[in-house]
């Protein structure tokens, strides 16, 4: 089976599209390095809580930083996560141009019939930004952020991926995700969604085959002609 083959397969059956945002859509941290994030969100936990502070500075992953100050404290996860929120909408204000080829995949599935919805470990609220400042906003009929307060209902939770397919009024079965890490993968399994795995490095490509991603591509343009000759 060629490539262009396993991907019009893994699109073939999808109701609904379901991307990713930090990676297929947008890179979120381009213009503002996720390494100062987290490093803003450690400095503010750890004048908090010093034990989680020591723990926060070893990763420099605020979504991780994230994960370790509702751990701590929920009050302090809270006000971490309003933190992470402001910093992200920053961030893709800076973020340059959406991912190549991810406007014309949203497109393409939208011109295929195709329902489109945004799964993200990142805030609705980045994401909407995004897409609006980018024209994009049009082409996606739901946005699942990160879930407040809830961190342990990110994915690898398919809670996200259940969440878009309620309010797209479809079977999650029926959903495809695009994404770009192993997280996204574990969820799609774990939901019984198809999904392919967006390799933007080259060490990704044997990760998603080990992880039984159902096809993995290297670039967006190839999902947005696989869209347009189905």
């Amino acid at each position: 089976m060629t490539h262009a083959d396993g991907l019009s397969e893994a699109l073939a059956n999808a109701r609904v599209i379901l991307f990713d945002f930090d990676g297929p859509v947008c890179d979120v941290f381009a213009g503002l390095p996720a390494r100062k994030v987290a490093g803003e969100l450690t400095a503010l936990l750890s004048n908090q809580n010093e034990a989680a502070g020591s723990m926060a500075a070893q990763t420099e992953d605020p979504i991780e930083v994230l994960r370790i100050a509702h751990e701590a404290d929920t009050e302090l996860g809270q006000k971490i996560e309003q933190a992470l929120t402001a910093a992200e909408v920053r961030a893709v204000a800076v973020a340059g141009q959406p991912t190549p080829g991810a406007a014309n995949a949203l497109r393409a599935a939208q011109s295929a019939g195709r329902g489109v919805a945004v799964v993200s470990n990142n805030s609705a609220e980045c994401v909407q930004a995004f897409l609006k400042l980018h024209e994009l906003d049009e082409y996606v009929a739901e946005i699942v952020g990160r879930p407040s307060e809830q961190p342990h209902l990110m994915k690898p939770n398919p809670f996200p991926l259940i969440t878009a397919a309620e309010l797209m009024h479809i079977d999650v079965t029926s959903c495809t995700l695009i994404g770009d890490s192993l997280t996204d993968i574990q969820a799609a399994h774990a939901a019984g969604a198809t999904v392919i795995g967006y390799a933007n490095k080259p060490h990704k490509s044997e990760a998603f085959t080990e992880a039984r991603a159902d096809v993995v591509t290297q670039d967006m343009q190839s999902i947005a002609d696989a869209l347009t000759t189905a």
